[in-house]
């Protein structure tokens, strides 16, 4: 009997609080759908990872399911396998590449200007999170403002940062909840007014040749200019040429669908690893979070008001609302920026142009996580 109520002795009441914040994963990704292929693994795997036994918890790995003599607990081997190495956010990237359709960028290319504008929040967070963490640690948390998970991850392994795990939850998190995050933002800094503005899209044929080029001649340039970048950007192109060559459809098809969805279920569940209230509720894990969360306001914010800047000398009016898409929140943003549209005027579809803007801003935030390895590696 006594066996039996022995790891009431482990049990500490941060337990809860990790158990609720679980418990709103498991509800946002279930009730009301945001991201559950993301969610619902990040949730449950806070929640197993805050019970009160001894065995499932040893030096931050999962130790329950790890056989008998074993060094590594289940989490600690994936997490190793397929985070440490960043070999599960290169492999996401294809499946991202492949379900991408540049055509809307490439039939109108000044919308890419857009993705370069929302990539302010970064390099805002960079200089509030150098005044509290060193400037490695600092430069890593600043890409959460990416809204790229693959790319937060990435980074803040080739920094050797220490708060890898914080930086984790806090870029996937954010990112499953854009939804909740970018509407607020939006309507704040634009007028109902502004909202309705409606952007007429005139479909240009783009070439086969083209869209096969395109992914090509980025990765070439990215290596040129940019190649701390190489890998993600590469990675990112080689599904996206799987998509547009024609000749590989099983594979793309594929791509987009099991093996993403694979591996973002394998994702969650391994980020939960450092979800122990020992790591996750403590001073810099929290400010972190915070400083992520006002990265991912200030990217929004900056590509709205960069909008609404080009008005001021433009005849045919911008709606400001598709700055925000310039995230790589794909295509989570895209959508919402087209919802929002429809809200304020049921004629009003957005959808091409914010998808198109989102698209520039997947290829930006890679971008600029290589600036901040060139600047700090």
């Amino acid at each position: 009997m006594e066996a039996l109520f022995s790891n009431f002795a482990n049990f500490d009441v941060r337990m809860i609080v990790m158990w609720a914040i679980g418990g709103v994963l498991i509800y946002l990704a279930i009730k009301k759908d945001m991201e559950p292929t993301l969610l619902l693994p990040l949730g449950f795997g806070a929640i197993l990872m805050n019970l009160p036994v001894p065995t499932v918890m040893e030096d931050g790995a999962l130790k329950l399911l790890s056989g008998v003599g074993s060094e590594e607990g289940v989490l600690s081997v994936l997490f190793n396998a397929g985070i440490g190495n960043e070999l599960f956010p290169l492999l996401l990237f294809i499946g991202i590449g492949a379900m991408i359709d540049f055509g809307p960028v490439l039939s109108n290319p000044k919308l890419m200007i857009f993705g370069g504008a929302a990539q302010f929040g970064i390099f805002f967070t960079l200089c509030m999170a150098s005044m509290f963490f060193d400037i490695n640690d600092a430069a890593s948390i600043a890409i959460i403002g990416a809204a790229d998970g693959p790319t937060s991850i990435a980074v803040a392994i080739s920094l050797g940062s220490k708060y890898l795990g914080a930086i984790m939850v806090a870029a996937y998190s954010y990112m499953a909840l854009v939804p909740v995050i970018q509407p607020p933002v939006i309507k704040l800094l634009t007028t109902k007014k502004e909202r309705m503005i409606r952007m007429p899209y005139k479909a240009a044929n783009v070439s086969k040749r083209t869209r096969i080029l395109f992914p090509i001649i980025t990765t070439v340039v990215t290596g040129l200019f940019a190649p701390d970048a190489v890998a993600l950007v590469g990675f990112l192109m080689f599904g996206n040429l799987i998509r547009e060559c024609g000749v590989l459809n099983s594979l793309s098809e594929t791509a987009q669908k099991v093996l993403a969805n694979l591996v973002t279920i394998f994702l969650g569940i391994t980020i939960a690893s450092k979800m122990h209230y020992s790591e996750f509720l403590a001073p810099d894990t929290l400010l972190i979070l915070g400083l992520g969360l006002i990265a991912f306001i200030v990217d929004t914010a900056g590509g709205v008001l960069f909008a609404k800047f080009l008005n001021l000398f433009l005849k045919n009016k911008i709606n400001p609302m598709i700055g925000a898409a310039g995230i790589s929140a794909f295509p989570m943003s895209g959508r919402i920026v087209h919802k929002l549209g429809l809200e304020a005027d049921p004629q009003n579809f957005l959808l091409m142009h914010s998808i198109g803007v989102n698209v520039s801003g997947q290829i930006a935030s890679v971008i600029a996580g290589g600036l901040i390895l060139n600047f700090f590696l």
